[in-house]
């Protein structure tokens, strides 16, 4: 019931939910479906954390619950479509479902299409869900084994987690309705993500996963202000926060990074080991006047230099990045330069998907959209381009030990990830022989011994 996802292709940052059965009998008992991005996923986590700890079971089907949860996405329209659909198969299976999520913040949106819905809330608004399951499903906690301090409920595996640094976003890009959604940018203060980061890790988590709207932003909101920890004090600041985190014994790796300057000093923390040597940057296209029609903080000659500087202080480096091609206005001369400008920055891991129009979103009122058969055909010339950079870059570590984290062992290989590869969203390495004494969660090494355009196969050391 849980595990549902975007399209692919339109949606590059998926996180695949996954919900055990942990009610005890009697117990009142909430299902949660979870669409969308990592930032929901961390949302949904904490909501069935919170009611975990008031009393109520977790159950892993309609059927079994006395209500349900549906987080919903509404990033594209798309995912909206997705969100009515699973909130329209939640009332269908079970009646009583409660609504939250980025799509919460047009309720009448959702009212309009399901009328019956129990409520419906904002993004991270945690107290309202947890008020209206309380209206629709009353606790019943026992005493003995209820109300205990909760420990986390994680919807991924237990070796890696999601930590959300902050909510919301100062940007204004004009595709973009986020901010509209979430609010401005809100900082977490530093000690406590260094808490919640030791209390993964000390639960089994192996790798890091930080995320937000705008890592590169953190702390601006709070002025970079100090916080206690470990006797000393520690800066609100993402460089800061990082090097704290590498002090840990897990992989950190950083997602949604933009470009600014001092994302430079991230560099040196991956060229000495303390974080993964891994960036995951929304450049989003190369063109000057397609950026500027966009309104993103970035220029593609510069941010051509700045990729040149890192490489050259951590050669290891693995950039990640999603683009938007068919924007507005996108003529076949800034598609092209786009194109250059991707063999010549030869990023690791891409993504791409075609512009949509977004209700509420700024772009929608821009001139001279493109029509749908050349957004495709561009798409599959980006996509054509990215692959041949890929395989390449793959090839080139035949031969090469890499440090891999065995995701998931089945009968016929361990599947693993390196240090350049994000759950769900990059490729993946295979142990196909010898992989017996592997365990979920182990960090190994492997000589890789083949290449495909995405993912490779190796033997362990």
């Amino acid at each position: 019931m849980s595990n549902s996802v975007n399209p692919p292709d339109l949606r590059p940052d998926l996180a695949r939910a996954k919900v055990s059965k942990s009610a005890r009998k009697g117990q009142p008992t909430i299902g949660m479906v979870s669409l969308g991005c990592p930032k929901a996923l961390v949302d949904s986590e904490r909501i069935l954390t919170r009611l975990r700890a008031e009393g109520y079971g977790i159950s892993p089907d309609y059927a079994g619950a006395d209500a349900v949860i549906v987080n919903t996405c509404g990033f594209l329209d798309s995912a909206k479509a997705e969100s009515l659909e699973a909130i329209g198969e939640a009332l269908a299976e079970n009646g009583r479902v409660i609504v939250t999520g980025c799509l919460g913040a047009n309720p009448e949106y959702i009212t309009g299409a399901h009328p019956k819905v129990l409520a419906v809330t904002g993004a991270h608004q945690y107290e309202q869900v947890l008020d209206a399951v309380h209206k629709a499903v009353p606790p019943a906690p026992d005493p003995f084994v209820d109300l205990l301090p909760a420990t986390g409920v994680s919807l991924t595996p237990r070796h890696y987690s999601y930590l959300k640094i902050s909510e919301g976003c100062n940007h204004k890009c004009k595709f973009c309705i986020i901010p509209d959604m979430r609010g401005r940018l809100a900082s977490r203060p530093a000690h406590a993500i260094l808490r919640e980061a030791e209390k993964l890790i000390e639960n089994g988590v192996r790798e890091l996963l930080v995320i937000s709207q705008d890592t590169s932003a953190y702390g601006l909101d709070r002025k970079y202000d100090l916080n206690p920890w470990k006797g000393g004090e520690v800066r609100s600041h993402i460089t800061d926060l990082a090097r704290e985190l590498g002090q840990m014994d897990a992989w950190v790796r950083l997602h949604y990074v933009y470009p600014y300057p001092h994302v430079r000093d991230l560099i040196p923390l991956m060229a000495d080991g303390l974080i993964l040597p891994y960036m995951d940057i929304p450049f989003q296209h190369a063109h000057p006047s397609v950026l500027k029609r966009m309104a993103r903080p970035a220029a593609g000659a510069k941010t051509l230099d700045e990729i040149a500087a890192w490489r050259e202080i951590c050669p290891d480096i693995t950039l990640r990045s999603t683009f938007i091609v068919g924007f507005p206005g996108e003529t076949e001369s800034e598609f092209q330069t786009l194109l250059d400008w991707l063999e010549e920055a030869q990023l690791d891991r891409v993504g791409c998907f075609q512009y949509e129009d977004v209700a509420g979103a700024r772009s929608n009122d821009l001139p001279d959209h493109v029509a749908a058969e050349i957004k495709q055909e561009r798409w599959e010339r980006f996509m054509e381009v990215s692959q041949r950079i890929s395989a390449a870059k793959l090839e080139a570590k035949v031969g090469r030990v890499l440090e891999v984290i065995v995701d998931e062992i089945d009968e016929d290989a361990a599947t693993c990830r390196t240090m350049a590869d994000a759950p769900e969203i990059d490729g993946n390495l295979f142990i196909d022989e010898g992989f017996d004494g592997l365990t979920v969660g182990d960090i190994v090494k492997v000589e890789v011994d083949e290449a495909g355009d995405y993912d490779l196969w190796g033997r362990l050391i």
